[in-house]
């Protein structure tokens, strides 16, 4: 009886896999990056904070050698711009609560070991919006901070997805700018529920 219903069990999730592959559906493994960069990269990213690493983890994890100073020989991806910004839309005279907006600005190009541009200058800007009392300061401030954690994370990814598409065309690709609201923010400090820009 249990040798018959693990033949049975094997046999389905044998044939769950015949539909899926017939589908076109397919595991999502590393990603699969320019040729000019799949073994080494010079990443220099303007200014410090989270997002160098990330996008350093990221390359690294798509089994790219990840270098911090300018070598002979080696293809380039240059991020001059990465950059918060954040301001008040609206402000709410009775119940003391604000709208606020957090973006997050990134430009980026790929260069090749010879300095031919393989991916030129292309814009990439998420945004995250969120209520909350004006009056409780610490809490804006560290609302912030969580949602540009947040935007950290999925702006490697986009520039992770964008180097993707570009392997895939196989042919220096053209200038882009996308800006996009992100995913739903964290929960407000303040019984305010967050939105999400449109």
């Amino acid at each position: 009886m249990i040798r018959g219903r693990q033949w049975f069990l094997g046999s389905l999730c044998a044939a769950c896999t015949i539909m899926l592959a017939g589908c076109g559906f397919h595991l999502r493994g590393s990603a699969a990056l320019p040729a000019v960069m799949q073994q080494q990269v010079y990443l220099h990213v303007g200014g410090g904070g989270e997002f160098p690493r990330s996008l350093a983890a990221a390359l690294r994890a798509a089994k790219v050698d990840v270098l911090d100073t300018s070598t002979e020989g080696v293809a380039t991806l240059s991020v001059p711009v990465a950059g918060f910004g954040s301001r008040m839309l609206t402000s709410g005279a009775v119940q003391r609560v604000g709208e606020y907006v957090v973006t997050f600005n990134v430009e980026f190009t790929l260069t090749d070991a010879q300095g031919k541009t393989v991916i030129p200058m292309q814009t990439i800007t998420l945004s995250h919006e969120f209520a909350i009392d004006q009056t409780q300061f610490s809490a804006i401030t560290s609302e912030t901070e969580a949602i540009e954690r947040s935007l950290v994370r999925e702006m490697t990814d986009a520039v992770m997805r964008r180097l993707e598409a570009q392997a895939r065309l196989g042919t220096p690709a053209a200038a882009s700018s996308t800006s996009a609201p992100a995913s739903a923010s964290s929960a407000s400090a303040t019984p305010v529920p967050a939105s999400t820009s449109g």
